[in-house]
């Protein structure tokens, strides 16, 4: 029937869609997910949550990713600007009358459904930078870092505000990235970071008890063993057990007691430490090192401006997630809320890190379509 008409058959004009991902960033990604769901399904053993709801989440996140892969760039610049301001317009509706949760108002209930606008802005603020800059090729002033900074600032003062340090500090970087990437001096940058460091005295007093806490447990965990301390002191004994080959898969003690906290989400890579012990963290790094890698590959050999700002700063995304939450549960970093990319159990973030690669994934297949 279908050769009746012309028309080729339905395979054929699904291939393009199937066919057009960038093979090496697929897999690292598969590699990141795989490890993912080994890690979990030990640490949501004991978290009366099941596997299942993971694989549900994977796929949904998949699906995502899979749409955004099919949006040219071209299109995603078109939405920046109404994304971007959707967001903020959340922002501000979460600021009036958004619910409030254990002290924080992060929370809007739609009636259908109950969002954290803060995380469209991980994906929203990026958007918004590169559209600016790529409209500005070819006559960027300092007054458009300027603005720029105006751009990235207003977001992150509204989140910061309701509190959330650490949602905060991450678009704060996402944005940081675009601008840095859009030739910002390092002189400007090393003005920049001296102001930063200049003021802590004064953020110090702005800060809220809980926050101060979280600093002076990074510096002396064992101040409070029973109490603010606990979280970090287990997470370095789960991980210090584990020596170099581990304790073995489903019998890490320190998760399987419950003595280490939000073992599947925040804490999940103290699990995989314990279990796998040094060497299932050199294979984790070399997984994460892998995806950044070709991720700023993809970025470097991107055909447009936006594209170019775009791709390295939502690779570096992944980098910082990383870094801060294997650092933050290392004792290195204050311990803030931020799971572990592809790793920890999650909807919200899962779904936002997939439509980040999603959007990789997109500006890879632009690149092999204009160069073909």
């Amino acid at each position: 029937m279908s050769a009746t008409f012309g028309r080729p058959p339905l395979w054929q004009r699904l291939r393009p869609y199937l066919t057009g991902f960038d093979g090496p960033l697929l897999a690292g990604l598969l590699w990141l997910v795989a490890i993912g769901c080994i890690v979990l399904f030990s640490a949501l053993q004991d978290a009366h949550v099941p596997f299942g709801d993971h694989l549900r989440n994977l796929a949904i996140g998949f699906l995502v990713l899979f749409v955004t892969a099919q949006v040219p760039p071209q299109r995603l610049m078109q939405i920046a600007v109404p994304v971007y301001t959707f967001g903020v317009a959340l922002l501000i509706a979460t600021a009036a009358f958004g619910l409030v949760r254990k002290g924080a108002r992060r929370w809007l209930d739609l009636g259908v459904t109950v969002v954290q606008p803060s995380e469209v802005m991980k994906i929203a603020v990026p958007l918004m930078l590169a559209w600016y800059f790529q409209k500005r090729e070819g006559q960027i002033r300092v007054k458009d870092f300027a603005i720029a900074a105006a751009i990235l600032l207003l977001p992150v003062g509204l989140i910061a505000k309701q509190p959330d340090l650490g949602t905060a500090l991450l678009v704060l970087f996402t944005g940081a990235f675009v601008i840095f990437f859009a030739g910002l001096l390092w002189r400007v940058i090393a003005l920049l970071l001296a102001l930063a460091a200049a003021s802590a005295p004064v953020l110090w007093h702005f800060m809220h008890d809980y926050q101060r806490q979280r600093l002076m447990m990074l510096l002396d965990p064992q101040s409070d063993p029973l109490g603010k301390g606990f979280n970090i002191i287990q997470s370095m004994i789960a991980i210090g057990s584990g020596g170099v080959f581990g304790q073995g898969y489903l019998h890490g003690t320190q998760a399987h007691l419950n003595f280490v906290p939000e073992s599947h989400t925040d804490f999940v890579f103290s699990v995989l430490a314990e279990e796998w012990g040094l060497a299932g963290n050199l294979v984790l790094l070399a997984a994460y090192t892998f995806f950044i890698v070709r991720g700023l590959m993809i970025a470097a050999n991107a055909p447009t401006l936006f594209s170019r700002l775009l791709a390295a700063s939502v690779t570096l995304i992944f980098f910082i997630y990383a870094f801060v939450n294997m650092g933050m549960v290392s004792g290195i970093l204050p311990v803030v809320g931020v799971p572990l990319p592809f790793v920890s159990y999650g909807g919200t973030a899962l779904i936002t890190l997939m439509l980040g690669a999603g959007m990789l994934f997109s500006i890879a297949k632009s690149k092999r379509l204009v160069q073909s």
